[in-house]
């Protein structure tokens, strides 16, 4: 974190930190934290990423105070930077065919759109996915393909918590398509192909893809086919989770077949899309007029 501290914060002892230095130290993070990898020049930080910067920096102070370094806490009392909640974009059943359809790139990209549109897992999770992890109509979702510094390893879903979902029929019959054309591979590249992976989604040899290449193809088919800004890979998720909750879906069934930690996070992320949000004044309208047509003696 010291590469974020400006000289006069860094110099300070643990314990001579206030609330005042870390407010200020926020505000410049804001402003001109960060810097451009090409030019090193100064730009501005997010403020979900200087959040996490007062987290580490937070932490630090918990086993500071412990260790009896410091009396107190002072990120506690700083003003941290409140984030703008962006709504986030849902493509309509034609928009989304529209993106499987015309996929290109990995040969095996348009199937593996297709699942995530029909799951709504994260991408991880989807390309983690062994045929082991499929049968009688369900899939089992216990784990994520993950990539940091251009190593790629396996970890636990952002919940730590293993769900199984039902597969819609159409999402099982590409997958069946898909298993045929990967047969082929597996009978090309023979004893080399990486049977002990079993992977639904992976290179022609059978090794893992790596996330980071897969949304960036995905992110370019969306610019290409001129969705609305913003549309990613992540997108088919959310369209995934705001479709059923439009369709009347009940929100703990959606939560549970996304992933999230409870309802409330998923109501949170959905709002918008819930039904009834649009005619609330009307139906308010309709529950007074009941109310006033119900005779007087039965409200004795």
């Amino acid at each position: 974190m010291a590469e974020y501290l400006s000289p006069e914060v860094a110099t300070l002892r643990v314990a001579e930190v206030t609330p005042l230095h870390l407010h200020r130290e926020w505000m410049r993070l804001i402003e001109s934290g960060g810097h451009h990898r090409k030019t090193k020049t100064a730009r501005p930080l997010s403020a979900k990423t200087v959040r996490h910067i007062a987290g580490v920096v937070s932490s630090a102070y918990r086993w500071a105070i412990l260790f009896g370094l410091a009396p107190n806490n002072p990120v506690t009392n700083s003003s941290l930077p409140q984030g703008t909640k962006h709504t986030g974009i849902a493509l309509s059943p034609t928009q989304q065919g529209l993106v499987i359809n015309s996929a290109g790139g990995p040969w095996c990209l348009g199937t593996f759109l297709e699942v995530c549109a029909g799951l709504g897992a994260r991408r991880g999770e989807v390309l983690a996915l062994r045929w082991s992890d499929i049968g009688g109509g369900f899939v089992t979702i216990g784990r994520s393909l993950c990539q940091a510094d251009g190593v790629l390893y396996f970890k636990g879903t952002k919940s730590d918590r293993e769900r199984r979902i039902e597969v819609p029929a159409r999402t099982l019959q590409a997958l069946e398509v898909h298993r045929a054309q990967q047969a082929q591979y597996r009978a090309q590249f023979g004893s080399t192909y990486r049977t002990d992976l079993d992977l639904i989604f992976a290179a022609p040899e059978g090794e893992m893809l790596k996330p980071d290449s897969v949304s960036s193809s995905v992110s370019l088919l969306c610019r290409k086919l001129k969705l609305p800004k913003g549309a990613s890979l992540h997108t088919l998720r959310h369209s995934h989770g705001s479709q059923l909750i439009a369709d009347g879906v009940p929100i703990p069934e959606v939560s549970a077949r996304l992933g999230h930690a409870n309802a409330n996070v998923t109501m949170g992320i959905y709002a918008h899309v819930i039904p009834g949000q649009g005619n609330a004044a009307e139906r308010w309208e309709q529950i007074q007029q009941s109310a006033q047509s119900v005779p007087k003696e039965k409200l004795q």
